[in-house]
């Protein structure tokens, strides 16, 4: 924008909750606070968050080695909850958009890690090479 003001759309594709299962699997030691900056929340909805995907499987707590911090593991066969994307594990949604943005960009490229180890079809879709 003109004015340096940051646009906040009124709708997004994902949910706080995933919001914040990518930053934990992002940074397992990573603190409530810098998740909730990060998120756009406040750190007790995020604790909320936390407790939710810890009752339900999707993360384990622990106390880190120096006792002042928590690790969260995240459980990537837990599945989806909505009777849309029944079946699935939450490995994809991770694979897809936990990697830091300069692995997604050379996937996206075709240049290197994560994909599906398909070829990827770089002909243009006029047929010219």
């Amino acid at each position: 924008m003109a004015d340096g003001a940051r646009h906040h759309p009124s709708w997004t594709f994902l949910t706080n909750h995933a919001r914040v299962l990518l930053m934990l699997s992002r940074d397992p030691g990573i603190r409530l606070r810098d998740v909730a900056a990060e998120c756009g929340v406040t750190e007790r909805t995020v604790q909320a968050i936390v407790s939710d995907l810890e009752a339900d499987g999707y993360v384990t707590r622990t106390r880190a080695s120096d006792g002042r911090r928590n690790r969260y593991e995240i459980n990537p066969k837990a599945q989806f909850r909505h009777p849309a994307e029944a079946g699935h594990e939450i490995a994809g949604l991770l694979a897809l958009l936990a990697a830091p943005a300069e692995s997604q960009d050379r996937v996206a490229a075709g240049t290197g890690g994560g994909g599906s180890g398909r070829a990827r079809d770089t002909r243009r879709r006029d047929g010219e090479a």
